[in-house]
């Protein structure tokens, strides 16, 4: 159904950064005629680094080519591979299996809670082996994991605690920041992000610098910083690039604003979904704290015709994994043969996330939730 522009509302809107792009043409120019002539691990790249630390506590914070890259370059760094066994959550995005896979290590897929659709602790706790060195959580959609509870998990097992924060920017449980409750946590700023970037990138933040020194390493062809042509280790090109750099410090300001405002249309969506419950559309948990708003996920009976309800009214939604991860072709070798993860494939059949962007005005704000519970009084 052809929409006007005043009743389209867009699921990231494609002027994400349109305020900002005085700015970055400069930028550009201003890098391009450096005369030191550094495109990538400059004093820009640096500089944003210190500017991520000091503001999150962390020992170092690490940028790299992205935040698939960066859990990747968290493994290696902490010498997972062939023989290890990794616990991921059955239900999220590909890199969870993937950089187990890539550092040569076996992904063993947990089931989630069905609330949070994180990863479920006490499934993961059950699949321990003498083989496990690891158990990733990671934070989904708006919801961050139950660190506390994996944090004793790894400690009680003697298991190393890499965490995937890749979405969760910005986000704080019981007042540490997401990606300082594991070993080392990860940023993603692709552009549809908290703290996105028109461009690929990501970051590693630890609390353990000697970590950190092995993972700067690594993101650079394994040689230590300030020396060239050295080889410690065989690492890869995972490099930052300085227009980014420039770019990510200049609107890093604007970031607890963003957060804000998308805090507060998520409390607006909960308040209006939580009496829907009933009537086949349920929201997040309401509690605030461990949230971070990267976008919003409602669980819906009827979840093809709500998005299809939605979009007849000018209204854009999105499925994120219409799968469980161990039902990819990619990584049911993985998967014990007959196993199932009830939870996670509940939540592929049901999960659908909403607009929940900085830019939404209230009357785009209100007109979702409108249709969302119009929808569930005809249908529940």
């Amino acid at each position: 159904m052809t929409t006007t522009p005043a009743t389209a509302v867009p699921f990231f809107p494609p002027d994400l950064f349109e305020a900002d792009r005085a700015e970055l043409i400069g930028l550009v120019r201003e890098v391009g005629l450096d005369q030191e002539q550094r495109f990538i691990l400059g004093a820009r790249t640096a500089a944003f680094e210190e500017l991520l630390r000091a503001d999150l506590g962390a020992a170092d914070v690490v940028a790299c080519s992205s935040g698939t890259a960066a859990l990747s370059l968290v493994l290696r760094a902490m010498d997972l591979g062939p023989g290890d066994e990794v616990i991921v959550p059955a239900f999220g995005c590909a890199p969870l299996a993937s950089s187990v896979v890539t550092v040569g290590a076996t992904p063993v897929f947990a089931d989630i809670r069905p609330d949070t659709m994180t990863m479920d602790p006490d499934d993961a706790e059950r699949l321990v082996t003498e083989r496990t060195r690891a158990v990733m959580p990671a934070h989904m959609f708006s919801v961050m994991a139950d660190m506390p509870r994996f944090a004793e998990l790894a400690r009680r097992h003697g298991l190393r605690l890499p965490e995937d924060s890749a979405v969760a920017q910005g986000g704080v449980l019981r007042g540490v920041p997401a990606g300082l409750w594991g070993e080392a946590g990860v940023y993603s700023f692709v552009q549809v992000k908290t703290c996105g970037m028109p461009g690929e990138g990501g970051v590693v933040i630890t609390r353990d610098p000697a970590l950190g020194e092995r993972v700067r390493m690594l993101r650079n062809h394994g040689q230590p910083p300030g020396r060239r042509f050295v080889h410690h280790a065989v690492g890869v090109n995972s490099r930052f690039d300085e227009i980014q750099a420039a770019f990510q410090t200049h609107r890093y300001a604007g970031l607890p604003a963003r957060l804000a405002r998308r805090a507060e249309i998520a409390a607006y969506y909960t308040e209006r979904f939580t009496p829907l419950a009933d009537r086949g559309v349920t929201p997040p948990p309401p509690d605030p704290d461990g949230r971070c708003f990267y976008v919003y996920t409602v669980l819906a009976d009827a979840r093809e015709a709500l998005a299809a309800h939605l979009a007849e009214h000018g209204v854009a939604a999105h499925v994120y994994y219409p799968r469980p991860l161990p039902a990819h072709r990619a990584f049911a070798p993985y998967a014990p043969p007959g196993a199932r993860w009830p939870r996670a494939e509940e939540a592929a059949r049901r999960h659908l996330a909403l607009p929940v962007h900085h830019l939404l005005t209230d009357a785009q704000v209100q007109r979702v939730a409108d249709l969302v519970c119009a929808f569930a009084a005809g249908h529940g």
